[in-house]
Order: C-alpha cells, then sequence, then structure tokens
C-alpha cells in the first residue's frame, strides 16, 4: 500500500513540475523545475521496479547512504577546489573572465558556486554521512527509517543541484552562505526537518543509555541552522514561476538577521558539526578515549551559548548601533576560551599515543586539522576587536582567516573522516597507500600555508594603503593602488589552491584504490551495541 502511496506523490510531483518548466518566466527556474521532473521520474522508476520484491530483513546498520556520501563528498570537495582556484587566478588575470562566458563562467557567477560547493556540497554532505555513521555507532541502533534516511541524504543532494545551477543562470538572493533563492530554500527546509526527524528518531530508539558528546554538536548543528535558514530566509516570491524573490528584512535590520545567521553558519554549520567529526574519528583513530570527558560537556554548552550572539562583529562601523557591535565583539572574545578548550581537548586525546604522528599520516591530518581549529578560533576572536578590525575589514585578511579554517579545519578533518570510513565501510584491512596520505597531507598543508600568508601579508597590506593620508590629510592610494599591488600575492594563493586540490585529487585515487585494490579485512564487521 505504501508503494502505491508513492508512485502517486511522485507522479504528481512530476505533473507539478512540468507544469512549472512550461510556465517559468525565466531559465533558472525552468532548469529547477526540470531537475525536480527528473528526480521525481527517477523516484517513480526506482519505486515501480521495486514493487513486489521480498524485501529483506532490517538487520545491522543502514550504511548505503553513508557509503554513496563518502564518495560524493570526495567528488564535491575536488569540484569546489577546482572552482575555487580557478576564480583565484581569475582575480590574479582578469582576462581568465573569458568575454565567451560571459554571464555564466564570469567571477561573479562562479564564486557563489565556489562557496556552497565547498561550504554546502563538500561540508554539508560530509556532515550528513558522518552523523549517519556515528549516530548508529554511538547509540548501537539503525537510523530510525531507512526511507527517511535515504529521502534526506537525496533531498540534500537535490538541493546542491538547485542552488549551482541557479548560480551558474543568476539565481541568487546575494546574501553570504544565504545565495539559495526561495524555491532552493522551501526544499532544504523540507529535508531538513526529515534530517531532524531521523537524528531525533535514531536518538530515541539507542541502546546506550548515554548520548555520546558527538551526537550533541551534530544534534545542535542540525537544530541551530534549521532555525537560522528560516528567519534570514524569509522572503516573498516575485512570482511563483520565477526564481526572483524580495526580503522580508530591509536596511540595517536586513543586515544584523543576516550576520546573524552568518556568523551562526560558520559557528554551527562549520564548527559545531565538524566537532561532532572530531570528537568521534580523533579518538577512533588515536585508539584513545577522549582525553576529558568533562570537559568536552563544558565546552558544549559554552560554544553553543557564546557563539549565537557573536554575529554583529562583522557590522563595525556600519549602521548598525554601537552597543548591539560591541556585544558581538564582547561575546566573540568570550568565545575563544570554550574553543581553545575544546582544541586542548581533541590534541591531548593523543596522550600516550604521540608516536602515532610519525607512523600514522592520517591521525597527523586530523592533529594538523585540530590545530587549526585552535589558530582560526584565536584569530576571529582578534580581529573582532573594534581597532583590529578597523584594519582588517574589507580586505584580504578576512578572506585568510576564512580560508585558515575552511581548509584547515573543515577540509583536514573531512580528509581524516574519508580516509577512516572508506576501509571500514568496504570491509578493507586500510587504506591502499599511507604514502599517499602523506603527499596529500604535506600538499595541503603547504597550499593552507601559501593561501593564508599570501592573504595575510595582502590584507594587511591593503588596510595600511586605504588608511594612508598625505600631509594635507588627502588619501595617498586609490583603489586601484592597492589592487596593483595585491598581483604578487594573488599569483601565490592561486598556487596554494593548486597544491591544495593536487591533494584533494591525490586523496580521491587512493579511496578509489582503496575500495579496488585494497587487501579485504579478515572478518567482515557487524553491528556493535557501541563503537
Amino acid at each position: 500500500m505504501w508503494d502505491y502511496l508513492k508512485l502517486v506523490l511522485f507522479g504528481l510531483i512530476a505533473v507539478l513540475t512540468m507544469y512549472l518548466a512550461s510556465e517559468a518566466r525565466d531559465l533558472a527556474f525552468m532548469v529547477a523545475s526540470l531537475i525536480g521532473l527528473l528526480s521525481a521520474a527517477v523516484a517513480f522508476i526506482y519505486t515501480l521496479r521495486g514493487m513486489g520484491n521480498a524485501r529483506a530483513p532490517k538487520t545491522g546498520y543502514l550504511d548505503g547512504p553513508v557509503r554513496i556520501g563518502v564518495i560524493l563528498t570526495a567528488f564535491w570537495g575536488v569540484v569546489g577546489f577546482l572552482v575555487g582556484t580557478w576564480i583565484a587566478f581569475q582575480l590574479a588575470f582578469p582576462n581568465l573572465n573569458f568575454a565567451w562566458a560571459e554571464g555564466y563562467l564570469n567571477f561573479g557567477r562562479l564564486r557563489p558556486l565556489h562557496t556552497s560547493a565547498v561550504i554546502f556540497a563538500f561540508g554539508g554532505t560530509g556532515l550528513v554521512t558522518t552523523s549517519f555513521y556515528v549516530v548508529q555507532r554511538t547509540t548501537g541502533a539503525r537510523l530510525w527509517n531507512d526511507g527517511l534516511a535515504w529521502f534526506v541524504f537525496w533531498g540534500y543532494q537535490i538541493t546542491i543541484l538547485l542552488a549551482a545551477t541557479g548560480y551558474l543562470l543568476g539565481a541568487t538572493q546575494g546574501k553570504e552562505y544565504a545565495e539559495f533563492e526561495w524555491y532552493t530554500d522551501w526544499w532544504l527546509t523540507v529535508v531538513w526537518v526529515g534530517y531532524l526527524l531521523l537524528y531525533m528518531g535514531t536518538l530515541m530508539k539507542r541502546k546506550e543509555p548515554h548520548i555520546y558528546v558527538a551526537n550533541w554538536f551534530y544534534l545542535s548543528f542540525i537544530i541551530t541552522i534549521a532555525m537560522l535558514h528560516v528567519v534570514n530566509n524569509l522572503s516573498i516570491p516575485v512570482s511563483l514561476f520565477g526564481s526572483k524573490s524580495v526580503q522580508v528584512f530591509a536596511g540595517v535590520q536586513d543586515a544584523m538577521t543576516q550576520w546573524w545567521y552568518g556568523h551562526n553558519a560558520v559557528g554551527f554549520f562549520l564548527t559545531a558539526g565538524f566537532l561532532g567529526m572530531m570528537y568521534y574519528f580523533v579518538p577512533k583513530q588515536a585508539e584513545r578515549p577522549v582525553f576529558s570527558y568533562k570537559l568536552s560537556i563544558i565546552h558544549f554548552w559554552a560554544l553553543i551559548f557564546l557563539y549565537i550572539w557573536a554575529g554583529p562583529h562583522h557590522l563595525h562601523y556600519t549602521a548598525l548601533p554601537d552597543w548591539a557591535s560591541t556585544l558581538g565583539m564582547v561575546f566573540s572574545v568570550i568565545l575563544w576560551m570554550p574553543s581553545w578548550g575544546g582544541m586542548i581537548n581533541g590534541l591531548m586525546t593523543l596522550s600516550g599515543a604521540w608516536d602515532k604522528l610519525r607512523t600514522d599520516p592520517i591521525i597527523r591530518m586530523m592533529v594538523v586539522s585540530v590545530g587549526f581549529y585552535g589558530m582560526s578560533t584565536f584569530e576571529g576572536p582578534m580581529m573582532s576587536i573594534k581597532a583590529v578590525n578597523s584594519l582588517s575589514h574589507y580586505t584580504d585578511w578576512t578572506i585568510g582567516h576564512v580560508h585558515s579554517g575552511a581548509l584547515g579545519w573543515n577540509g583536514m578533518i573531512t580528509f581524516g573522516a574519508l580516509y577512516f570510513l572508506f576501509p571500514r565501510l568496504w570491509n578493507k584491512a586500510g587504506i591502499y597507500s599511507n604514502r599517499l596520505v602523506s603527499w596529500h597531507f604535506w600538499l595541503a598543508t603547504i597550499g593552507i600555508i601559501f593561501y593564508a600568508a599570501s592573504m595575510w601579508v595582502t590584507g594587511i597590506m591593503e588596510g595600511l594603503m586605504w588608511r594612508e593620508i598625505d600631509a594635507q590629510g588627502f588619501l595617498v592610494n586609490s583603489f586601484a593602488d592597492t589592487v596593483a599591488a595585491k598581483f604578487p600575492m594573488y599569483v601565490v594563493r592561486g598556487i596554494g589552491g593548486i597544491l591544495y586540490l593536487t591533494g584533494a585529487l591525490i586523496m580521491a585515487y587512493n579511496l578509489w584504490m582503496t575500495v579496488k585494490r585494497a587487501p579485504l579485512a579478515r572478518e567482515a564487521s557487524a553491528a556493535a551495541p557501541a563503537e
């Protein structure tokens, strides 16, 4: 009976999206409707082909979405790094904005594609995938509902396709980290509610009485992102047959709402979710318990209480009331302490196993990621201080800060998780080549240093040039002067991107060969009460 209902539902969605495509007012909305039509058609055919087949009993863990998820995480990573490296060189060499590609592949269209590909496609798929794996292993329970798990997984991938095609075709809200237009926002809301229900349902049917701390971080990421997403994306579509919409908020209220969202997207998507990764995969790879479980609980509660208040530091010296930006600065500085508590907890988990840094390149990658987490969470509060922000804001220093965190913290911990998961998901004795992991580690680390250091140098130089005045009080440098002065550092940044991308390609090859060539483990891993 349920299969028949699904067929009716998918059929109705296909008809609706076909109608929307036929009435579309712009190309972006037409393509989005056709993606919906294709997705519904694939789901309809898959359901139809499965009708009448005997269903296998649901035993063990549901690792199907996890297997596909780790593959797509690696794929989206390579795509995001490739686009990022290309647009880095477009800034250094503007002639790379080819006339024939204007309106589709110029910097303005590719830049949001890059940020969303790295954050939401690579990072988001990694978070959804690892959360499915971790919650099952730490609760000893299968995911609450198989169908819902597959819906969440594929629904999120459809979100990525809707966003990516929209950016290339000009559909964007123009809000940092929130470029999705209204139809993508609505779809992601449905998927995210399903994600929350799935995660909560799995925790409620757990066989272990204790909820491990990694699950607290994953859960805070899911709940808070839902709240941020809904409030910041309140908008009214200009037409139900077009991609454009009008924001409900305006002026300084819109700016405040945007950076309440923007900073907490960093805080809960790029920090809390990845801390869930850290608290599971670092102890597992090190084969050591978390250094201080009590510290991990303090880290969690302090982080989620303080982070939510820090957004106004993005709006120093603007129309935002001074008390609001000062409040954001104060909470940002306080936030340094719990952040470093988490970093220390992650690093000290290796107590008694420091020798693994010499022999295990995967744990080395994880430890460096925790180190970058510590550096970024020191630099961020420092840059939120008004005296520092007056120099750094609107400069490339901010770009260097963001990328040292994204590439160093988020990228490296995700790479480590992928290297951990691939052998276990395909029942292999280990990764195909530790030597290739080592190559990846050094290329990625050197690439990050090139990128961040060049942006720190050019950002501080830029800020100093902007504020330089002559004896009569006039500005010495024009904006064009600062752009010309930055050229060497832009080239260095591009080289750093090439190194990081090369490391990711080596990883993709290594993971592929792990599946194809690595020797099998002696015994297939079975579902255990908790790992």
